[in-house]
């Protein structure tokens, strides 16, 4: 086990599975290594960020792109329940989960550190707001993408996205009481 200290606010916990294979084709595994054989075959990690600090993050970032922060938090919310490490089965990655197609339109390189991430997200949300000019489309737009929305001419018929929307706009409106 091995615990990286980063800064007050933050630590990271992680853990490699190693394995090698012998020569009768029996797989090892092992977490501590006692040769060269042995290769990385799993790690796990668990970051625990201050919630402070992610609000600081949050509030940075809404002001200068003219956000409320209480929509980012409901975005966040619904999307990763604040777990910056958090990955879809689609490949959407951190706190606001931006897909690895979406990170390249955004020049986003590090999608699982928290900034980085909360930057990519608010930027992106801001330019689905200015485009749909509704929050309820650009919440649509930002879970079915905009070529759904503008394909469909408002919220997708899909099950998920039409349940996202709602989800995020439920938590929007108690933050923002």
């Amino acid at each position: 086990m091995i615990w990286l200290f980063l800064s007050l606010s933050c630590w990271v916990w992680a853990e490699t599975i190693y394995y090698y294979c012998d020569e009768n084709g029996v797989y090892h595994f092992t977490d501590l290594p006692t040769s060269s054989k042995y290769k990385p075959f799993l790690v796990f990690r668990y970051h625990k960020y201050d919630p402070k600090k992610l609000d600081r993050l949050i509030k940075v970032y809404s002001k200068h792109y003219r956000l409320d922060p209480a929509l980012v938090k409901a975005v966040i919310k619904v999307e990763s329940n604040f777990e910056p490490e958090a990955e879809s089965s689609k490949g959407a990655q951190g706190l606001m989960q931006i897909t690895p197609i979406t990170q390249k339109e955004l020049d986003l390189d590090t999608p699982f550190d928290p900034a980085s991430n909360i930057e990519a997200g608010i930027r992106y949300l801001k330019s689905l707001l200015n485009r749909f000019s509704s929050i309820e489309l650009a919440l649509a737009a930002y879970n079915a993408g905009p070529g759904n929305v503008k394909r469909y001419g408002g919220i997708p018929p899909f099950k998920e996205t039409k349940e996202y929307v709602k989800k995020v706009l439920k938590i929007y409106q108690e933050l923002k009481r």
